[in-house]
């Protein structure tokens, strides 16, 4: 007994040393517990310290964009604000409308249909911008033997095209000049990828489209132009934004116009350089490119009255045809830097 005695702590001895490893285990998972919170709180202080960002919507057929992008011009340009720039792509306006309203982009850059649509439905942006006239950007393309040779022969045919883009108004309009209306023909709302493969196919018998599409379509297939814009409707590209980014950082939106400027002059100045820096990007050959280069004059300005007059006239041809749900006010989305 003795032997075993002397191998038994006593018993105050032995409920001391119980406290003490209790109290260790305690004191091990309070300081595993602190160190934790400061590991959360250091990550959440770097994260709350990260440079903010420009997030950009934009199309790959958005050929500004691209070579921005490419080039790296605009990250240097924001970077004495501390911004850096994020580019998100979108397959057509109406998609990169929704980013903007859902809050996935800060800005971004579509034809004069996908905004109006998005105003009806309640999107959240503002006009900040527009480019120069394109009317023959956008075309109603046939297959080279297609047996339509006028506008009228587009009576109760099949047409794909992007709905709520630019060229959906372009149809209508298209089709009003020749006394049809767009209930005479069959729209097949396709996105261009789409489109050009029911085209090529024969699915349907004519493509409104725009370019890079459009010169693709050409280049590859032989596709006739049957109609485009010209002295039908202006085919205007806007800037668009987050209302309340666009408030909060003119310097921003600034310096985007600024290198937007700066850009286009360069590639109006460089066009076969520049179509081979855009053409790899946008999936198109070096020449599918220049040509469409051609076809467009990059240099944002603040909107006027008369551009806002343009646009509202689309978007009361929409609501008479009841395209869209109700009748908006473009000059209340049009950005206004004294608001």
């Amino acid at each position: 007994m003795a032997h075993v005695s002397s191998l038994t702590p006593p018993r105050g001895l032995a409920r001391r040393w119980l406290l003490a490893l209790r109290n260790v285990g305690i004191g091990a998972l309070l300081l595993a517990a602190t160190l934790l919170v400061l590991g959360f709180l250091t990550l959440t202080s770097a994260h709350a310290q990260a440079k903010p960002e420009l997030r950009i919507g934009y199309q790959k057929s958005a050929s500004l964009f691209v070579l921005q992008k490419a080039q790296g011009t605009l990250e240097k340009s924001l970077a004495p604000l501390g911004f850096g720039v994020k580019w998100v792509e979108f397959p057509a306006g109406p998609q990169l409308l929704e980013g903007l309203n859902v809050g996935a982009v800060d800005v971004g850059y579509v034809g004069e249909a996908p905004p109006i649509f998005a105003q009806a439905a309640g999107a959240k942006f503002v006009y900040i911008g527009h480019d120069p006239a394109a009317p023959q950007a956008e075309p109603i393309l046939v297959t080279k033997d297609s047996p339509i040779k006028t506008v009228a022969d587009l009576k109760g045919k099949k047409i794909a095209l992007n709905k709520g883009s630019n060229v959906h108004y372009l149809l209508v309009r298209v089709l009003e000049q020749h006394g049809l209306k767009i209930t005479d023909v069959q729209p097949v709302y396709l996105a261009p990828a789409d489109g050009r493969a029911a085209f090529e196919s024969k699915n349907v018998d004519a493509w409104v489209i725009w370019v890079p599409f459009q010169a693709a379509a050409e280049k590859a297939t032989g596709a006739r132009v049957l109609a485009d814009g010209k002295g039908v409707v202006n085919n205007y590209q806007y800037y668009l934004g987050e209302r309340g980014f666009v408030g909060k950082n003119p310097k921003v939106i600034e310096a985007l116009f600024e290198d937007s400027v700066e850009r286009g002059r360069w590639l109006k100045a460089n066009l076969r350089q520049a179509a081979e820096i855009i053409a790899p990007l946008q999936g198109l050959p070096v020449d599918v490119v220049e040509l469409s280069l051609r076809r467009y004059e990059f240099n944002v300005r603040p909107l006027t009255d008369a551009v806002v007059a343009d646009q509202q006239k689309i978007a009361d041809t929409f609501h008479e045809l009841k395209l869209i749900p109700k009748a908006v006010s473009v000059k209340e989305a049009a950005w206004n830097p004294a608001q």
